[in-house]
């Protein structure tokens, strides 16, 4: 009897590290994956559209859509990970790339680029965040266009047409596993934040 009490003793101290397993979920055209950090309990969490808007080519990173909490908001974000030598010309468009996104019926916005480490990172104007956290709920297609140095494409080039599915539901699951991040200190000028791109860039 004592063995099978400390048995299941240590079964039940054993449970908080066994429910921290990478979590692997998918929402109609959203693929959602998480990991918990058993030593803070915090859990990161990339929610990404199945469907490339750019597939890797050439050895290059691909372009891809997530949802990312951005100042509390669940915002489309336009990515590139894990930039090296051969992903050169993705890290151009920190310098002055932008990419056009229509969601739905709603209008186009348009959203900067910069560097996050070695990511690439396309994202709504803080002043925009609220209404292309609303719009992405809504949407059943989004449209995306990349632009300026280093995208490939202009103004006038066709548009790439992504279907959307489920994705208030892979939202609120997110939201649900994630808690909202608290706003974070807005950018100096635009000479500064130039200069610190350019800097990122040739690390």
């Amino acid at each position: 009897m004592r063995a099978i009490a400390i048995t299941a003793m240590i079964a039940t101290l054993a449970m908080p590290a066994a429910a921290q397993v990478p979590i692997a979920e998918d929402f109609g055209a959203w693929t959602l994956g998480c990991v918990t950090d058993r030593m803070t309990d915090r859990t990161a969490c990339r929610l990404r559209l199945k469907e490339w808007v750019e597939r890797p080519a050439g050895g290059g990173p691909g372009m891809a859509l997530e949802i990312q909490d951005r100042n509390g908001r669940l915002v489309p974000v336009v990515t590139a990970r894990d930039l090296g030598i051969d992903g050169a010309s993705r890290g151009l468009m920190a310098l002055s790339g932008r990419v056009q996104i229509r969601l739905g019926r709603a209008a186009m916005m348009e959203m900067a680029c910069g560097l996050e480490g070695r990511t690439l990172a396309c994202f709504p104007h803080p002043q925009e965040a609220e209404r292309a956290e609303r719009d992405l709920a809504a949407a059943d297609v989004a449209l995306i266009r990349l632009t300026g140095l280093g995208s490939g494409g202009g103004s006038n080039a066709e548009p790439m047409e992504l279907r959307l599915e489920r994705t208030r539901e892979a939202m609120a699951r997110y939201r649900a596993l994630v808690p909202p991040q608290p706003a974070q200190a807005q950018e100096g000028s635009e000479l500064h934040d130039l200069l610190g791109r350019m800097q990122r860039l040739f690390q």
